[in-house]
């Protein structure tokens, strides 16, 4: 037996979605459902008061088409492209074959679970891309998708007058002087005003939260006779702000690293407080991998397997000089945002 038959697509694909049956989904995941997409482009319809509104990649081949319609503008571009591999090589196939030879499946199987283990961390880089963009468009309205090699920008044109930033004593970080309590009243007076939407969600860090926490005028609002003299909590905070504001607010800390070993980054930056309405904010399409056109083309020399909507696996045997067995994964993401003219991002310190 080839020892490369039990490193497959199908096995890799098999060993991933067991492992995560229990996975917590990502935050931006629940409100950018997955959908798949055919092809490369992009294309929504988004409300925009009869204004047609650009999603412009920076360095394409040729810019977005933009086609205005009555109260609404159609997007259309294409998406960006992910793809990553890594290879069994011939030392570790011959160790590998040393084992198969022994005929102790005990020493084989742990060989073979830290294989498909890295091969399911290339899988969740894939989410790792996909979160990043969501993220980018809730805290700042654009994504940035940049390495050494290339950078893409695509801006959905955020409502200029559903983005703020505090200066002075405004800041929530002067847990003293700031109001967050009207500032968030405001803004959400804004965006129904706007669009007769009220937002009832929001999204910030650990570090955000804790001006609430810390503010003095939402202590004193919560225990007028003992002032500020009060062991503030997480639910009391949550709770408060639902009865006086109708706002459910998550705080969302999770990190991820760009690199093998690098350092940590949050998804969703600090001092940023946005706010979101009830309901889905898009979708997160994927679109069709090379690889995946490969598999639909009836291609024979590699196999193929999609996961996660539209992430490809991809096992091809390579006869070299050198043998070695490549494990590459594709995904091809784009999120899109019909929710955005009814959201707010504040930079609140």
């Amino acid at each position: 037996m080839d020892i490369f038959d039990m490193i497959t697509a199908k096995e890799i694909a098999t060993y991933y979605t067991t492992a995560g049956t229990n996975k917590m989904p990502l935050l931006g995941a629940t409100l950018f459902p997955s959908k798949k997409q055919l092809g490369l482009d992009l294309s929504w319809i988004k409300g925009s008061n009869g204004l047609a509104v650009a999603l412009k990649p920076s360095a394409f081949d040729a810019d977005a088409e933009v086609r205005d319609r009555i109260g609404v503008s159609k997007i259309e571009t294409e998406m960006p492209f992910f793809r990553e591999s890594m290879r069994i090589g011939e030392k570790d196939r011959q160790e590998l074959n040393k084992v198969a030879a022994a005929a102790n499946a005990a020493l084989l199987q742990p060989i073979f679970s830290k294989i498909y283990a890295d091969a399911a961390n290339l899988i969740d880089g894939a989410d790792v891309q996909a979160e990043r963009m969501r993220m980018q468009l809730l805290a700042t309205g654009k994504i940035d998708v940049s390495d050494r090699r290339m950078l893409y920008t695509y801006d959905y044109k955020f409502k200029a007058n559903h983005k703020t930033a505090l200066t002075s004593t405004s800041k929530w970080s002067d847990t003293v002087n700031s109001n967050p309590v009207k500032d968030i009243i405001a803004w959400m007076d804004q965006v129904e005003e706007d669009t007769g939407v009220r937002p009832a969600r929001a999204i910030c860090t650990r570090k955000t939260w804790g001006y609430l926490l810390d503010n003095e005028k939402i202590r004193k609002d919560m225990n007028p006779i003992g002032g500020t003299n009060l062991i503030m909590t997480d639910s009391m905070m949550q709770q408060y702000l639902v009865n006086k504001l109708g706002l459910t607010v998550a705080v969302y800390n999770k990190k991820h690293s760009l690199t093998v070993g690098g350092a940590a980054q949050q998804y969703f930056p600090d001092d940023v407080f946005t706010m979101i309405p009830d309901g889905t904010l898009g979708n997160t399409y994927y679109g069709t991998t090379p690889e995946e056109s490969d598999l639909m083309s009836g291609q024979t020399n590699i196999q193929v397997q999609i996961v996660n909507t539209g992430v490809a696996v991809t096992t091809k045997k390579e006869y070299g000089p050198p043998v070695n067995m490549q494990t590459t994964v594709s995904s091809i993401i784009l999120p899109s945002f019909e929710s955005i003219d009814a959201c707010f991002i504040a930079k609140v310190a």
